[in-house]
């Protein structure tokens, strides 16, 4: 295990809008994750305008806090042009992010040609499983990847003992899953041609679904049913809040917690918790034990089954 003192940790929370962002900050948040009007992954999400992206990070940077701007749509042959100008904007910002997470082998060249000197993180979408590929990005120049969340505990130990000392490590800790491996899904686009690789996503995963034999269409059958309704393709959600003691000693750099579509209170309250437990394990180890009223706190918010 690593001497507590020489352990480096990030809470990192998601914003929607500047209100958000304001609340992760205020309850705990060393840095937020969010996107500008184009090429993140939440479109229906309120995102910010390119000023309000450098006024944000001139917040943050007043408070010793830091933004990550999501670039990690999968942008067509057609978007190039608005996404190399898009760049453009961004390096000449009068308040910069810190980072940007990209998912997309030519949004990362791109980047690397217009703003070298932008901090790049490799996005969940790219599915990184082994040390392998950490190691591939970071000799492309990438400073952190956020590992698949389909990656066990014990995978990630090893990944950190097999990749460059400063390559930072970010995984998921809190919030929703996706039906599809990493993030990457076909079903919206199919269904209702909303494409959830470029910020689209309908999340037809949380839809209620019914299948009919073919010879008794008039006999729909649930497949799965709950309360409010059947649901086939739709994970529980994310809790990791009782494990932080394991995931730090496992090395994780950056912990993440889902939700910019959420709302305000949920960020506060998510993060509040979330805080609470780096901290008292950072304070007190082993010894440390996580209050019953965090998880009280945390069963409040709007979520789906832990």
């Amino acid at each position: 295990m690593q001497e507590r003192e020489k352990i480096m940790t990030e809470l990192l929370s998601p914003a929607g809008n500047f209100e958000k962002m304001k609340a992760a900050f205020l309850y705990g948040a060393d840095a937020v994750y969010l996107a500008a009007k184009r090429f993140g992954m939440r479109a229906a999400a309120d995102n910010f305008t390119m000023e309000e992206l450098s006024e944000a990070a001139k917040y943050a940077h007043e408070r010793g806090k830091k933004i990550y701007l999501t670039m990690n749509t999968l942008p067509r042959e057609y978007e190039y042009d608005d996404l190399a100008d898009f760049i453009r904007e961004l390096a000449a910002l009068p308040h910069k992010v810190d980072a940007a997470i990209v998912a997309d082998v030519g949004v990362f060249a791109l980047l690397r040609k217009l703003y070298p000197e932008l901090e790049l993180h490799i996005s969940t979408q790219a599915g990184i499983v082994s040390s392998a590929d950490c190691r591939f990005w970071y000799e492309q120049g990438a400073k952190r990847v956020v590992l698949a969340r389909e990656v066990s505990l014990d995978e990630i130990k090893q990944i950190r003992k097999n990749i460059p000392e400063d390559m930072e490590i970010e995984t998921f800790v809190h919030g929703s899953m996706c039906v599809s491996f990493s993030g990457r899904c076909l079903l919206s686009n199919n269904l209702v041609g909303r494409d959830a690789n470029r910020g689209a996503c309908a999340q037809p995963c949380r839809w209620n679904y019914t299948i009919r034999e073919e010879k008794r269409p008039d006999m729909p059958l649930t497949l799965e049913e709950e309360r409010e309704g059947t649901y086939i393709m739709s994970s529980k959600d994310m809790c990791m809040v009782e494990h932080m003691n394991e995931l730090i000693e496992a090395g994780i750099t950056s912990f993440k917690i889902e939700g910019r579509m959420k709302s305000a209170y949920y960020t506060a309250v998510v993060t509040n918790a979330y805080r609470a437990a780096i901290d008292g394990y950072m304070e007190k180890g082993a010894e440390f034990a996580l209050a019953p009223a965090w998880l009280q706190e945390l069963d409040s918010v709007s979520h789906m089954e832990y």
